[in-house]
């Protein structure tokens, strides 16, 4: 029960209501917490906590079993069985794909319910399922889609119900964002293209090609910008590079056609590429291939998805790296913030993932498991 409901209700007793918040801290029998830890998970001031503490304790309702440590006497608190709403990106993405199952393996650890839609990669559909998931009449939802002018509807639907919303990837006026650190991304992927390009081609290049995502807006646009960044901030000679932008919508067949057309006109020597993600690097990538320029490209992707990770292990790949979002390890972090949110603990408004570069010379170091993945598949 948040502060504003306690203000507001005249009937309510505050002391009360602050030791039922400490009492649900405990979640099993026996499990004996600090007062940091006590005071986190209620969302109460130390100072509180410890007044809160000592009364119980003396009441014969908590246990202080340590110097700094604390076990409840009374049966633990079972917490409310929370219904949360989950609009995936799409099932045919391998990224969306990672999410979702990370997601799935969060809920179940945590004993709450998730209702599981599909976008589809479809503005519409979006918008649909956002009606469903209002309808259904979750505690708070998890929205994954990627249009940016379908952002506000959707946002407004869950706003208009009182539902709490966090997007992923792409911000939604008024949820928690989860999701990329999109310029500082950029900045590790660029820098290390600027490098690789210092190194191995020493003359100037002829041109950069960013691999854009337009419908998903400015901000993971910035991990272009920061790609450009990163790459002028070491090789400065690329100051005088002309920059072409090409919309590939993030997709494998629409970044290779996009490429496909530039190559058409294009007669740079030495291209460097920077895509928005790996379906797009490869798209890039397959386009140079096809038209027999494969060593006039440098590609950085984004992501390290599983398909861009599998060309990085192919000798004399041009995809020189990927940065690493590790999607599989997002559920864990979502449920968390959800929690915390319906919990009303402090939340700040945009939580980012972290990132890593992974490179052919790590990629085997970075996912050592890989391998394990395909063991059992058919050829």
């Amino acid at each position: 029960m948040s502060d504003q409901a306690v203000a507001r209700d005249p009937y309510l007793v505050k002391s009360v209501v602050h030791a039922s918040r400490l009492l649900s801290a405990f979640r099993s029998s026996g499990e004996a917490l600090p007062l940091r830890e006590i005071s986190g998970r209620s969302g109460l001031p130390k100072s509180m906590a410890f007044r809160l503490l000592y009364t119980l304790e003396r009441c014969g309702m908590v246990e202080k079993v340590g110097e700094n440590l604390y076990r409840c006497s009374v049966r633990p608190y079972k917490p409310k069985l929370y219904r949360l709403g989950y609009a995936a990106q799409g099932t045919d993405y391998q990224f969306s794909k990672e999410v979702s199952l990370s997601l799935e393996r969060a809920a179940a650890a945590e004993g709450v319910e998730l209702i599981s839609l599909d976008n589809r990669y479809n503005p519409k559909i979006a918008q649909r399922n956002a009606d469903i998931l209002v309808r259904e009449k979750v505690d708070l939802v998890i929205e994954f889609q990627t249009d940016e002018h379908v952002a506000p509807i959707v946002a407004a639907k869950y706003r208009e119900a009182n539902i709490p919303l966090i997007a992923i990837e792409v911000p939604h006026p008024g949820a928690t964002y989860f999701g990329a650190n999109n310029y500082e991304a950029g900045l590790i992927g660029g820098r290390y293209l600027g490098r690789w390009a210092k190194q191995h081609w020493h003359a100037d290049v002829d041109e950069i090609v960013l691999i854009t995502l337009e419908r998903a807006g400015n901000l993971p646009k910035m991990r272009l910008t920061g790609m450009l960044v990163g790459m002028k901030e070491v090789f400065p000679r690329l100051e005088q590079c002309k920059v072409f932008h090409l919309d590939g919508d993030g997709k494998f067949g629409q970044s290779f056609e996009a490429m496909r057309r530039h190559l058409r006109y294009s007669k740079s020597r030495r291209s460097l590429v920077g895509a928005i993600n790996d379906p797009s690097a490869l798209g890039a990538l397959r386009a140079f291939q096809e038209a027999g320029r494969t060593d006039s490209c440098a590609i950085m992707g984004q992501n390290a998805s599983p398909e861009g990770r599998a060309e990085l292990r192919e000798p004399g790949t041009r995809l020189v790296g990927s940065v690493a979002y590790f999607p599989e390890k997002y559920g864990a972090e979502i449920v968390a913030v959800a929690l915390d949110i319906l919990h009303r603990r402090a939340v700040p408004p945009a939580v980012f993932v972290k990132h890593q570069l992974v490179t052919p010379d790590t990629v085997n170091h970075i996912y050592p498991n890989d391998g394990l993945m395909t063991q059992g598949l058919p050829a």
